[in-house]
C-alpha cells in the first residue's frame, strides 16, 4: 500500500511536466539488457584445456561459489534474473562451449556445441548473443591474433571468427531474435611500435575475410569493439576507436562502445550521438572503470545517467543494443549481475522521467539558467517511487529485499560448491 501510495504521488509530480508515467513503465518493459555470462566464473570458460586468463584481462578476488560449470552458470544466470525486472538477454563467449570434457579446438566450434545453452533460453524465453574469444589460448600467447605477422595463426582466428557468426546465426534463428556478434581482440605492444599501419592492415584483411561470408541479418548482427590501451597493450592498439569506427561505417558493421575502453578523462555519453548520425545502429558494453579499465561493477553514477540520457532524449531506445561487461570475485557474482542490471534500468528510467522537449526548447532559445536549473532540481525528484512501484509490478524484490533472495541462494547453493 505504500509503495502505491507513493508512486501516486509521485505520478502527479512527473504529469505535472507531461510524462505519462504508465507510457513510460510501458516503454520500460520492452528494453532488454544483454547481461555477460562471464561475470558468473570470472571468465575462465569450460573449455577441456582451458588456458591461464590473458589478453589485457584480470579478475580479482576469491569469493566462494564460483560457476564450475555450464549447468551452474545457468543456475546462478536464472536466480539472476529473477530478480531483475523486465525480460533481457545473456551473451555469451565461445569459452562456454559445451563439448563433454573432449577437446575442441576454437576454429572447429559448432552450433552443437552451444545447444544445452539455446534449450535453455527458449525454456526461459530469452536472446542470447555472442562473441568470439580470441584471448586466453596459446595461439594468443604474444598478444597478437587477427593482426599477428604469421598468416596460419591470423588463419586459425579468422576461421573462429567465421565460426562464431555461425554460431550467432544458429542462435538467431532457433530463438526468434537476431543475435548480437561481437568481435573484440587484445592486438597490440607494451612498448612503442615501429610500425603502426602494417598490424593495421593486416587487421582490416583478416575482417573483410570473416565478412566475407554471407549471414542474414535477420539472424546475426555484426559489431567491432576498440580500446585505448590493455595490460600488455600500454603503447598501442591494433584496433582502435579511430580504426574500428571507420570500419564498421565503412562496412555497414555495428560499432560497439566499451565505457571502459577510453582515456579516464573521455566519456562515452558523448559520443553517442555523434555515432548516431552516421550509423542506424550502436552497441554498449557498459563497464566502470576505476583508473584502467578494470570493469567495476556498473553503479548509479553521472556517467551511467548520462548514457542513458542520451539514449533517450534522442530516442534511440530502438537503435542501442545495450549489453554490460564488468566481472568481480570479490564480492557475490549474482549480486553482481543484479546490482549492475537493476542500475542500467534504473538509469533509463530516470532518463525516461525528464523533459527533454522542454530542456531542448530552452536550450535552442538560449535560456541557460533555466536549463540547468530544472535539470538540477529533477535529481531530486520522486524518481525512486517509481522505481518501486516498477520492480513491484514486474514481480521483483522492491529496494533491497532481492539481498536476502541472494543470500539464501549463497547459503544453500554456493557455499556448497567448495
Amino acid at each position: 500500500m505504500v509503495i502505491k501510495e507513493s508512486f501516486e504521488k509521485a505520478r502527479q509530480v512527473y504529469e505535472k511536466w507531461g510524462i505519462n508515467i504508465e507510457e513510460v513503465l510501458e516503454n520500460l518493459q520492452q528494453v532488454s539488457i544483454s547481461i555477460h555470462c562471464w561475470q558468473g566464473d570470472d571468465v575462465k570458460g569450460f573449455e577441456a584445456d582451458a588456458s591461464e586468463l590473458s589478453g589485457g584481462i584480470d579478475v580479482t578476488g576469491n569469493y566462494p561459489g564460483k560457476a564450475r560449470n555450464a549447468e551452474e552458470l545457468r543456475q546462478d544466470l536464472e536466480k539472476a534474473l529473477s530478480l531483475i525486472p523486465g525480460k533481457h538477454r545473456v551473451n555469451l563467449h565461445a569459452i562456454y562451449a559445451e563439448t563433454n570434457g573432449e577437446k575442441v579446438e576454437r576454429d572447429q566450434l559448432e552450433p552443437k556445441h552451444f545447444e544445452n545453452w539455446v534449450n535453455w533460453a527458449k525454456k526461459i524465453g530469452i536472446g542470447l548473443d555472442f562473441n568470439p574469444t580470441l584471448f586466453s589460448h596459446e595461439k594468443a600467447a604474444d598478444g597478437l591474433t587477427l593482426s599477428h605477422p604469421d598468416p596460419g595463426i591470423r588463419e586459425f582466428w579468422i576461421n573462429h571468427c567465421i565460426r562464431s557468426r555461425k554460431i550467432g546465426e544458429y542462435f538467431g534463428k532457433e530463438l526468434g531474435t537476431p543475435c548480437l556478434t561481437n568481435i573484440w581482440i587484445p592486438d597490440g605492444y607494451k612498448d612503442i611500435p615501429s610500425d603502426r599501419l602494417t598490424p593495421r592492415k593486416r587487421l582490416k584483411e583478416s575482417l573483410d575475410k570473416i565478412f566475407s561470408v554471407e549471414i542474414n541479418e535477420k539472424y546475426n548482427l555484426d559489431a567491432v569493439e576498440s580500446k585505448l590501451f590493455g595490460i600488455g597493450s600500454e603503447s598501442f592498439v591494433v584496433g582502435s576507436h579511430e580504426f574500428y569506427l571507420g570500419y564498421a561505417l565503412q562496412n555497414n558493421k555495428i560499432y560497439l562502445l566499451d565505457t571502459g575502453h577510453f582515456h579516464p578523462t573521455e566519456t562515452v555519453s558523448n559520443k553517442i550521438s555523434s555515432i548516431l548520425l552516421y550509423s542506424d545502429r550502436l552497441a554498449l558494453h557498459v563497464s566502470r572503470p576505476v583508473r584502467w579499465d578494470s570493469d567495476h561493477v556498473v553503479i548509479f553514477d553521472d556517467e551511467l545517467r548520462e548514457i542513458a540520457l542520451e539514449i533517450v532524449r534522442n530516442d534511440a531506445l530502438h537503435k542501442v543494443l545495450i549489453g554490460l561487461d564488468f566481472f568481480d570475485a570479490s564480492i557475490n557474482r549474482l549480486a553482481a549481475w543484479v546490482i549492475g542490471t537493476r542500475n542500467m534500468i534504473k538509469a533509463l528510467l530516470y532518463a525516461m522521467l525528464m523533459p527533454h522537449e522542454y530542456l531542448k526548447q530552452l536550450q535552442e532559445k538560449g535560456n541557460f539558467t533555466e536549463r540547468l536549473a530544472v535539470m538540477e532540481e529533477f535529481k531530486t525528484y520522486p524518481f525512486g517511487a517509481i522505481w518501486d512501484y516498477y520492480c513491484e509490478k514486474m514481480n521483483v524484490p522492491v529496494r533491497e529485499e532481492w539481498l536476502k533472495e541472494i543470500q539464501k541462494y549463497e547459503e544453500e547453493v554456493l557455499t556448497k560448491r567448495q
